[in-house]
Protein backbone atom coordinates (compact mmCIF):
# COMPACT_ATOMS: atom_id res chain seq x y z
CA UNK A 1 0.00 0.00 0.00
CA UNK A 2 1.44 3.39 -1.00
CA UNK A 3 1.73 6.33 1.36
CA UNK A 4 -0.71 9.23 1.05
CA UNK A 5 0.13 12.40 -0.83
CA UNK A 6 0.10 14.40 2.42
CA UNK A 7 2.39 11.95 4.17
CA UNK A 8 4.81 11.98 1.24
CA UNK A 9 4.85 15.77 1.35
CA UNK A 10 5.48 15.69 5.10
CA UNK A 11 8.40 13.30 4.74
CA UNK A 12 10.06 15.59 2.20
CA UNK A 13 10.07 18.44 4.71
CA UNK A 14 12.07 16.82 7.47
CA UNK A 15 14.59 14.11 8.28
CA UNK A 16 12.97 11.40 10.41
CA UNK A 17 16.42 10.29 11.65
CA UNK A 18 17.59 13.74 12.73
CA UNK A 19 17.47 15.37 16.16
CA UNK A 20 16.21 18.96 15.89
CA UNK A 21 16.79 21.85 18.29
CA UNK A 22 13.60 22.42 20.28
CA UNK A 23 12.51 25.64 18.48
CA UNK A 24 13.06 24.01 15.07
CA UNK A 25 11.16 20.89 16.13
CA UNK A 26 8.18 23.02 17.16
CA UNK A 27 8.25 24.93 13.87
CA UNK A 28 8.37 21.64 11.96
CA UNK A 29 5.41 20.18 13.85
CA UNK A 30 3.34 23.24 12.96
CA UNK A 31 4.43 23.01 9.31
CA UNK A 32 3.75 19.27 9.09
CA UNK A 33 0.20 19.54 10.47
CA UNK A 34 -2.12 19.15 7.49
CA UNK A 35 -5.46 18.21 9.03
CA UNK A 36 -8.48 20.46 8.56
CA UNK A 37 -8.97 20.74 12.34
CA UNK A 38 -6.82 22.35 15.01
CA UNK A 39 -4.60 19.40 15.88
CA UNK A 40 -3.29 18.79 19.38
CA UNK A 41 0.49 19.03 19.84
CA UNK A 42 1.95 16.36 22.11
CA UNK A 43 5.35 15.48 23.50
CA UNK A 44 6.51 11.96 24.34
CA UNK A 45 9.46 11.22 26.62
CA UNK A 46 11.09 7.80 26.37
CA UNK A 47 12.60 7.27 29.80
CA UNK A 48 15.35 4.93 30.95
CA UNK A 49 13.32 3.45 33.79
CA UNK A 50 12.10 0.00 34.72
CA UNK A 51 8.35 0.66 34.70
CA UNK A 52 7.77 -2.61 36.57
CA UNK A 53 9.44 -1.19 39.66
CA UNK A 54 7.16 0.89 41.90
CA UNK A 55 10.01 3.15 43.01
CA UNK A 56 10.74 4.07 39.39
CA UNK A 57 7.26 5.24 38.49
CA UNK A 58 7.34 8.80 37.15
CA UNK A 59 4.16 10.74 37.80
CA UNK A 60 2.96 14.14 38.90
CA UNK A 61 1.40 17.35 37.65
CA UNK A 62 2.75 20.49 36.05
CA UNK A 63 1.15 23.82 35.18
CA UNK A 64 1.72 24.74 31.55
CA UNK A 65 2.17 28.52 31.22
CA UNK A 66 0.00 28.67 28.10
CA UNK A 67 -2.48 25.89 28.85
CA UNK A 68 -3.31 23.07 26.45
CA UNK A 69 -6.05 24.70 24.41
CA UNK A 70 -8.37 21.94 25.52
CA UNK A 71 -11.54 22.27 27.57
CA UNK A 72 -10.64 20.04 30.52
CA UNK A 73 -13.55 18.16 32.08
CA UNK A 74 -13.18 17.76 35.84
CA UNK A 75 -15.13 15.43 38.13
CA UNK A 76 -15.01 16.05 41.89
CA UNK A 77 -15.91 13.80 44.79
CA UNK A 78 -16.75 16.00 47.77
CA UNK A 79 -19.35 16.52 50.46
CA UNK A 80 -18.76 19.67 52.54
CA UNK A 81 -16.73 21.26 49.73
CA UNK A 82 -19.13 20.42 46.92
CA UNK A 83 -20.25 24.03 46.47
CA UNK A 84 -16.64 25.20 46.42
CA UNK A 85 -15.93 22.72 43.62
CA UNK A 86 -18.94 23.88 41.63
CA UNK A 87 -18.01 27.54 42.07
CA UNK A 88 -14.50 26.78 40.78
CA UNK A 89 -15.90 25.29 37.56
CA UNK A 90 -16.03 21.54 38.18
CA UNK A 91 -18.17 19.81 35.56
CA UNK A 92 -19.60 17.10 37.83
CA UNK A 93 -19.65 17.08 41.63
CA UNK A 94 -21.00 14.36 43.88
CA UNK A 95 -20.45 11.90 46.69
CA UNK A 96 -21.51 8.31 47.13
CA UNK A 97 -24.37 8.85 44.67
CA UNK A 98 -21.82 9.75 41.99
CA UNK A 99 -19.70 6.71 42.84
CA UNK A 100 -22.76 4.48 42.53
CA UNK A 101 -23.54 5.90 39.06
CA UNK A 102 -20.00 5.22 37.89
CA UNK A 103 -19.91 1.73 39.37
CA UNK A 104 -23.19 0.80 37.69
CA UNK A 105 -22.04 2.06 34.30
CA UNK A 106 -24.70 4.78 34.16
CA UNK A 107 -22.09 7.51 33.70
CA UNK A 108 -19.71 7.55 30.70
CA UNK A 109 -16.04 7.78 31.61
CA UNK A 110 -15.51 10.80 29.39
CA UNK A 111 -13.76 13.24 31.72
CA UNK A 112 -10.09 14.16 32.06
CA UNK A 113 -9.33 14.68 35.76
CA UNK A 114 -10.81 13.25 38.95
CA UNK A 115 -10.37 15.18 42.20
CA UNK A 116 -11.43 13.95 45.64
CA UNK A 117 -11.32 15.23 49.19
CA UNK A 118 -9.49 12.88 51.59
CA UNK A 119 -12.70 11.89 53.38
CA UNK A 120 -14.16 10.64 50.09
CA UNK A 121 -11.30 8.26 49.28
CA UNK A 122 -12.85 5.21 50.99
CA UNK A 123 -15.75 5.60 48.56
CA UNK A 124 -13.63 6.46 45.51
CA UNK A 125 -11.16 3.67 46.29
CA UNK A 126 -13.82 1.10 45.50
CA UNK A 127 -13.83 2.40 41.91
CA UNK A 128 -10.16 1.53 41.38
CA UNK A 129 -10.83 -1.22 38.84
CA UNK A 130 -13.01 1.16 36.83
CA UNK A 131 -11.03 4.40 37.05
CA UNK A 132 -7.50 3.03 37.42
CA UNK A 133 -7.03 1.59 33.91
CA UNK A 134 -8.18 4.90 32.42
CA UNK A 135 -5.83 6.98 34.54
CA UNK A 136 -8.75 8.62 36.33
CA UNK A 137 -8.05 7.63 39.94
CA UNK A 138 -7.27 10.57 42.24
CA UNK A 139 -3.86 10.33 43.87
CA UNK A 140 -2.10 12.40 46.55
CA UNK A 141 1.12 12.33 44.49
CA UNK A 142 -0.56 14.29 41.71
CA UNK A 143 -2.41 16.65 44.04
CA UNK A 144 -5.80 15.27 43.05
CA UNK A 145 -6.58 14.11 46.59
CA UNK A 146 -6.83 17.45 48.38
CA UNK A 147 -8.71 19.58 50.85
CA UNK A 148 -8.08 22.63 48.66
CA UNK A 149 -10.69 21.65 46.09
CA UNK A 150 -11.42 25.07 44.63
CA UNK A 151 -7.82 25.98 43.78
CA UNK A 152 -7.13 22.49 42.42
CA UNK A 153 -10.12 22.61 40.08
CA UNK A 154 -9.10 26.07 38.87
CA UNK A 155 -5.52 24.92 38.29
CA UNK A 156 -6.51 21.99 36.09
CA UNK A 157 -9.04 24.10 34.21
CA UNK A 158 -6.38 26.71 33.46
CA UNK A 159 -3.57 24.48 32.25
CA UNK A 160 -2.26 22.06 34.85
CA UNK A 161 -1.71 18.62 33.33
CA UNK A 162 -1.18 15.25 34.94
CA UNK A 163 1.52 12.91 33.65
CA UNK A 164 2.50 9.30 34.34
CA UNK A 165 4.72 6.81 32.56
CA UNK A 166 3.07 3.91 30.75
CA UNK A 167 4.23 0.31 31.07
CA UNK A 168 6.92 0.90 28.44
CA UNK A 169 8.46 3.83 30.33
CA UNK A 170 7.01 6.53 28.09
CA UNK A 171 5.39 9.75 29.30
CA UNK A 172 2.88 11.35 26.93
CA UNK A 173 1.76 14.96 27.55
CA UNK A 174 -0.28 17.47 25.48
CA UNK A 175 1.43 20.86 25.20
CA UNK A 176 -1.08 22.81 23.14
CA UNK A 177 -2.60 23.15 19.69
CA UNK A 178 -1.16 23.73 16.24
CA UNK A 179 -2.84 27.16 16.29
CA UNK A 180 -0.66 28.22 19.25
CA UNK A 181 2.23 30.55 18.58
CA UNK A 182 5.52 28.66 18.34
CA UNK A 183 6.89 30.52 21.37
CA UNK A 184 3.90 29.42 23.46
CA UNK A 185 4.39 25.78 22.50
CA UNK A 186 8.10 26.06 23.27
CA UNK A 187 7.37 27.55 26.72
CA UNK A 188 5.03 24.65 27.47
CA UNK A 189 7.60 22.13 26.22
CA UNK A 190 10.26 23.62 28.49
CA UNK A 191 7.90 23.60 31.48
CA UNK A 192 7.07 19.90 31.19
CA UNK A 193 10.68 19.00 30.30
CA UNK A 194 11.93 20.73 33.44
CA UNK A 195 9.38 18.80 35.50
CA UNK A 196 10.30 15.46 33.91
CA UNK A 197 14.03 16.02 34.51
CA UNK A 198 13.36 16.87 38.18
CA UNK A 199 11.21 13.77 38.62
CA UNK A 200 14.05 11.33 37.99
CA UNK A 201 13.73 8.44 40.49
CA UNK A 202 16.86 8.04 42.67
CA UNK A 203 17.13 4.34 41.79
CA UNK A 204 17.35 5.01 38.04
CA UNK A 205 20.73 4.27 36.49
CA UNK A 206 22.24 5.51 33.25
CA UNK A 207 20.61 7.97 30.88
CA UNK A 208 17.21 9.08 32.15
CA UNK A 209 15.63 10.86 29.15
CA UNK A 210 16.52 8.61 26.24
CA UNK A 211 14.43 10.28 23.55
CA UNK A 212 11.97 13.15 23.15
CA UNK A 213 9.64 13.65 20.23
CA UNK A 214 6.87 16.11 19.43
CA UNK A 215 4.04 15.65 16.97
CA UNK A 216 0.60 16.87 16.05
CA UNK A 217 -2.43 14.59 16.13
CA UNK A 218 -2.10 13.52 12.50
CA UNK A 219 1.53 14.42 11.89
CA UNK A 220 4.77 12.43 12.18
CA UNK A 221 6.98 12.54 15.25
CA UNK A 222 9.88 14.99 15.21
CA UNK A 223 12.79 14.07 17.48
CA UNK A 224 13.99 16.84 19.78
CA UNK A 225 17.66 17.33 20.65
CA UNK A 226 17.51 17.07 24.45
CA UNK A 227 20.72 19.07 24.80
CA UNK A 228 18.94 22.05 23.25
CA UNK A 229 16.16 21.71 25.82
CA UNK A 230 18.64 21.61 28.70
CA UNK A 231 20.44 24.66 27.31
CA UNK A 232 17.17 26.58 26.99
CA UNK A 233 16.24 25.68 30.57
CA UNK A 234 19.57 27.00 31.87
CA UNK A 235 19.09 30.23 29.92
CA UNK A 236 15.52 30.54 31.23
CA UNK A 237 16.62 30.11 34.83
Amino acid sequence: MGISKNRAEQERKYDAEADYPAPDAIDLVKTLAMAKFDESVDVVYQLGIDARQAEQIVRGTVSLPNGTGKDVKVVVFANDQAQEAEDAGADVVGGKDLADRIASGDMPLDWDITIATPDMMPVVGKLGQVLGPRGLMPNPKTGTVTKDVGKTVEAFKSGRVEYRNDRYGNVHVPIGRVSFEADSLLENLLAISDEIIRSRPPSTKGKFVEKVSVSSTMGPGVTVDMASVETALKERD
